[in-house]
């Protein structure tokens, strides 16, 4: 039984050489004792996703696919996966980034011997087709109060414990999660109790295209964000003081392009 089971969900894949580069950032780990679960998110490219997947699985053994004839979004993905995973770890890699070659060891040994966290994440890099533009900052010990400007943890670079992601029965499928099922789920997480930690070292290289015409995020996606900000603080008693933070991307969405790109640029 494999230790560790990294999950990856694909949906109508447009670039395959970033898609081909993410799955050997896995193979190429330190670490030997996992397995990776690859699903397609029921694309609709006449079967282009599938066939590659499969090629990527004859890759190496410990790798296998996952065919889905209907897209139902990462949540419900990610939940189908676990279902399947046998690693006592689980984490993501998304299809486009980078993981460094000791990112699976690093995270296994911290969690192995911090049996105070349930889970772990790791700061990144963070490039485009361009190369590495910015850094992806996190505090190291997150609090709730880490929480009211984003989340504290980088999704795809986090470790959980498979038997923490059961007790919260793993992500919440939602309209409202469909663009946010990571913050949703850590935030669940730490209403339960459970903490997070940030290894302070860029174990993850994480891909944002940076483009000043390139609106990002739809007004809908924002709004359903904002929903899941307003369950979460309430659940950590913060309704008060997360009021600004609930409403913030709907601000931000009425940011001019132009001006938000700066603002990201800045941010990273």
């Amino acid at each position: 039984m494999p230790r560790v089971t990294v999950i990856m969900s694909t949906y109508n894949c447009k670039n395959y050489d970033q898609l081909r580069n993410s799955v050997m950032s896995i193979i190429n780990q330190s670490y030997s004792d996992w397995e990776m679960i690859i699903y397609n998110d029921g694309s609709k490219d006449h079967g282009k996703t599938s066939s590659y997947i499969k090629r990527l699985s004859a890759l190496d053994s410990r790798i296998k696919t996952i065919d889905c004839s209907e897209n139902h979004g990462l949540a419900y993905a990610k939940n189908q996966m676990i279902e399947e995973a046998r690693g006592e770890y689980i984490t993501a890699q998304d299809d486009d980034d980078v993981s460094h070659p000791k990112r699976l060891a690093r995270e296994v040994d911290f969690l192995d011997n911090h049996s105070e966290y349930a889970f772990v994440g790791t700061v990144a890099k963070v490039f485009d087709a361009n190369g590495t533009w910015g850094h992806y900052d996190l505090k190291e010990k997150p609090t709730r109060n880490t929480f009211l400007w984003n989340s504290p943890f980088l999704h795809p670079s986090v470790m959980f414990r498979r038997e923490v992601l059961d007790q919260v029965n793993g992500y919440r499928v939602a309209k409202d999660t469909m663009r946010a099922e990571d913050y949703d789920l850590f935030f669940r997480l730490y209403a339960r109790g459970y903490e997070g930690y940030n290894i302070q070292e860029d174990l993850y290289e994480y891909r944002i295209e940076n483009n000043p015409t390139k609106k990002y995020r739809p007004m809908s996606d924002r709004i359903q964000e904002a929903k899941v900000r307003y369950k979460g603080f309430k659940s950590f008693n913060m309704l008060a003081k997360g009021i600004p933070y609930i409403i913030k991307p709907i601000l931000i969405g009425l940011i001019p392009q132009k001006i938000f790109y700066l603002i990201r640029k800045n941010r990273y």
